[in-house]
């Protein structure tokens, strides 16, 4: 009895610390200046917490100083540009000067592409383009500042001891409440933590959460992932279906991973609490890969934040890593190889050459021997607000349920769209760039900004017949790129859920988007690509839904 009050104290502890911490104000002033808060008793406490919790300190001015100045050296004189693109000439020459310059490509749309390049490389890139594409637009002119601007305001060097200590300190905390989960996602959180993190909602929610690894890294991490299977009231032979959401494939892409863990803590705080999520996670496992490159995201914290492939080695010592998500070997060879191993696209000299897809692909093999039917395959990745549906690697031949593809894809966008207002375009993988714009009622295929054959989408969607896959560019659409400040990740987190409720409404066999009479119609269901009569009428009025805060 005794223990047990302890630990509802020790709970209700937690809680008003993180609450305080929430609350409080920021502990670094953009100035560099340490906070000097009217409650410094407050301020304590709320410090306190942060590495009750987490296992890290609030940084002081001096190691802010340290890291500026680190910043500075790194990226001296880096700028972001955008390039306005209206013809497939235009795109065909911006490629080929980016590719022969060896320029890090940012992103890519209908109209523009954005490229990281220092400022001693201007005007090279510039004698490569006709004057046209000259005019261009500084997004970001100082980018060692808005790194510093977008980093979590903690030390990066965090240690055994104090992950060994959350580790113990998490064991005791009751179950997670609306302050703890904004508390977690108010800032980008290292991979450590994340780790612990998940362990914790394993120990929170055993009957149907478990924390387990898809493969082995290169430098020997866990690929850690979280399992929600409810288990059933009667033993079925059946196949259990399966949803897999994945990010960090990109290191830099930090978003993509804050934003799966945020699905994996909607999901779970749905179960008992709305009747369609419920239904879902009864009928449909769903797997989620915060990071599918944990050695990348690492090297992203600890070295260079914008650090983008893995870090395995090459056959050129002084360039590491390969391009994950074009390391499959569905349709790897269907696009022109990249020899350049110092290129941000690289992706090895055969298929499978990256040990983290490798194994994660064994893993899938795997899994689908032991009774799993895979459904879906949701790649989160960051920038440019776009919902690519396969096949990435060409155009000649569509994948066999296109219109459904494209119906899933559009109810995806409508979904966002009225979660949080945000627009999202729709396309194909293969066009890439966007059909480029050649005049009224005209289209013609840009070049590729980067090589669309080998991707995890395709891979899912052929060889696992993950017949709903796609890959969601999150935001923005260029004011931050990769630095998406921290602000962001709640509601991109809310509004892709709010995508993934549509999602599994529309797999469970309802119109998903609005409320529908009681009709016969063509419903496509998971895993299938014939359409089959349905009279199955949704609970779920999407257009009348207002987004949780």
């Amino acid at each position: 009895m005794k223990s047990e009050i302890g630990r509802v104290a020790a709970s209700t502890l937690l809680l008003l610390l993180i609450c305080i911490a929430v609350v409080a104000k920021p502990i670094v002033s953009d100035s560099n200046a340490a906070d000097v808060s009217f409650f410094p008793l407050l301020t304590r406490i709320r410090s306190r917490a942060i590495k009750f919790f987490i296992g890290r300190r609030p940084a002081d001015s001096a190691e802010h100083d340290r890291i500026m100045n680190s910043l500075r050296a790194k990226y001296a004189n880096e700028i972001v540009l955008r390039f306005n693109i209206t013809t497939s000439e235009d795109g065909n020459t911006l490629a080929a000067a980016a590719n022969r310059l060896s320029l890090d490509v940012w992103a890519f749309s209908n109209n523009f592409v954005d490229i990281r390049l220092h400022r001693d490389e201007v005007a090279t890139l510039l004698s490569h383009l006709p004057s046209p594409m000259r005019s261009v637009q500084t997004l970001i002119p100082d980018l060692a500042m808005a790194i510093y601007s977008s980093l979590p305001f903690y030390n990066h060097a965090y240690d055994d001891k104090s992950i060994s200590q959350l580790a113990e300190r998490l064991g005791s905390v009751s179950p997670p409440t609306p302050a703890v989960d904004h508390f977690f996602f108010h800032d980008y959180q290292p991979l450590p933590v994340i780790v612990r993190w998940m362990r914790l909602l394993e120990a929170m929610f055993p009957s149907f959460v478990e924390y387990m690894s898809v493969g082995i890294s290169f430098e020997e991490r866990d690929i850690s992932a979280l399992r929600l299977r409810v288990p059933q009231s009667v033993d079925s032979t059946s196949p259990r279906k399966t949803i897999v959401f994945t990010g960090g494939i990109h290191a830099r892409e930090w978003i993509s991973t804050s934003t799966v863990n945020y699905l994996a803590w909607s999901f779970i705080m749905s179960f008992g609490n709305e009747p369609t999520m419920t239904k879902f996670l009864h009928e449909y496992d769903i797997v989620f890969v915060p990071t599918i490159n944990p050695d990348g995201m690492e090297y992203s914290w600890q070295v260079d934040r914008l650090w983008r492939k893995s870090r395995q080695q090459t056959n050129l010592r002084y360039c590491s890593g390969l391009d994950l998500d074009h390391t499959f070997d569905y349709g790897w060879d269907r696009t022109p190889p990249q020899a350049n191993p110092c290129s941000e696209n690289y992706r090895g000299e055969r298929p499978f050459q990256a040990v983290e897809t490798m194994q994660l692909a064994r893993w899938a093999r795997n899994e689908s021997l032991n009774n799993i039917q895979f459904v879906g395959f949701i790649d989160l990745h960051s920038y440019s607000q776009q919902i690519l549906f396969p096949y990435s690697f060409s155009c000649e031949t569509p994948p066999p349920n296109l219109e459904n593809l494209e119906e899933v894809a559009t109810g995806i966008a409508k979904a966002i769209r009225v979660a949080n207002g945000e627009l999202y375009s729709v396309t194909s993988a293969c066009k890439g760039a966007v059909p480029m714009r050649i005049g009224p009622g005209h289209n013609q295929s840009a070049p590729r900004m980067e090589p669309g054959g080998g991707s995890a989408i395709d891979w899912f969607y052929h060889e696992m017949g993950a017949h709903f896959s796609y890959q969601i560019k999150l935001r923005d659409t260029g004011s931050y790129g990769f630095l998406l400040p921290k602000e962001q990740i709640v509601p991109t987190g809310q509004e892709v859920f709010a995508s993934m409720r549509y999602l599994g409404d529309f797999l469970l066999g309802n119109n998903g988007i609005e409320k529908l009479s009681k009709s016969k119609g063509e419903i496509y269901r998971a895993g299938s690509v014939t359409s089959q009569e349905d009279t199955t009428c949704s609970d779920y009025e999407l257009k009348r839904r207002v987004p949780r805060g």
